[in-house]
């Protein structure tokens, strides 16, 4: 029997508004200018970056997946859940490798994804309904930048972060991030995470900066963001698409140029923002990790890897961690 998916609001009507408001005239006022790149994602970010995910230069995707295609069978088997919580879950499409698997397994009762954005949540919450008839699903908008109300369902739990969105953190708030993970999680739960791993700065770097231009388009889609959103006059035909690859900090940053000095006026913030000619805005970082330095995050946050799969070019990891007084 198919059941109606339930959807769970836990932001306050105002929440993108005072989060997008606050974000912008901190990071624009800051030295070096930076944005947080959650707002790429609008409509139009949200269709750019399904076609970066499809792009020959961007492996990402399609290690992830066949990770997953290979290894869900043993991971349901590892974790035995019968609730499978997904942190910024979007579309769930990777997510239905890890449903089948668990539904096969026989222990999956409740899958409970996590997002920011309502309208795409209640769209997966439904068709994952009519996919899975019989499975409960219950969906939560939330920001787990700032909280991480972690949803309740039958135990075990499995909690899956993938897309290496892991890397998406600065490393003070990615120790932040994983403490209120670790917080969360009672001692028969597991957590599953996607991470890029350090390769050639090249491929790195193509990844992030294709011929096509995609993901340039991309990138700049946040200044198209906030002219809607905040009034404001970018004009993203006076900035570049800058990757670079930052050796020490082993991950790549994304930034905007300025190709010439000017001045943006942002009228919904009372602000106006000078660019020097060559200025940079960053607007992603992607850190890439080596398992040793993956382990050690974990481990301080209270969570102990078990299981480590890649895939067969070793391009990208998904790692299964318990918390630490369960596994010792």
């Amino acid at each position: 029997m198919t059941t109606s998916p339930t959807v769970h609001d836990t932001l306050p009507d105002d929440h993108f508004v005072r989060a997008l408001h606050d974000d912008v005239r901190e990071g624009l006022t800051a030295d070096p200018k930076t944005l947080p790149p959650k707002w790429f994602y609008d409509e139009r970010g949200s269709e750019l970056f399904t076609r970066v995910t499809r792009l020959p230069e961007y492996y990402l995707t399609r290690a992830e997946r066949q990770i997953l295609r290979a290894h869900a069978p043993d991971i349901a088997a590892q974790t035995r859940a019968r609730t499978l919580v997904e942190l910024g879950s979007g579309s769930s499409e990777k997510t239905r490798t890890l449903l089948d698997a668990l539904t096969a397994g026989g222990t999956l009762r409740r899958y409970a994804p996590v997002d920011v954005s309502r309208t795409e949540l209640a769209s997966a919450a439904a068709a994952l309904t009519e996919a899975y008839p019989g499975l409960d699903v219950t969906a939560t908008v939330a920001d787990f930048d700032r909280e991480l109300p972690l949803p309740e369902g039958p135990g075990p739990r499995l909690v899956a972060f993938l897309g290496s969105t892991i890397g998406n953190f600065d490393p003070a708030d990615r120790a932040a991030f994983l403490g209120r993970l670790s917080a969360a999680l009672t001692p028969n739960d597991a957590v599953l995470i996607g991470a890029d791993l350090v390769k050639s700065p090249a491929t790195l770097v193509r990844a992030y900066d294709d011929a096509q231009g995609v993901t340039a388009e991309f990138n700049k889609n946040l200044l198209r963001v906030l002219n809607r959103e905040l009034r404001a006059d970018f004009d993203p035909g006076a900035f570049d698409h800058v990757a670079v690859w930052n050796e020490n900090a082993e991950r790549v940053e994304m930034y905007l140029r300025a190709r010439f000095g000017h001045t943006v006026r942002l009228p919904a913030l009372d602000l106006s923002v000078a660019f020097a000619q060559g200025e940079t805005l960053r607007t992603e970082l992607s850190t890439k990790f080596r398992r040793p330095r993956l382990t050690t995050d974990l481990q301080r946050a209270g969570l102990n890897p078990t299981h480590w799969w890649t895939d067969p070019q070793n391009r990208f990891t998904l790692l299964l961690a318990r918390p630490t007084d369960q596994t010792g």
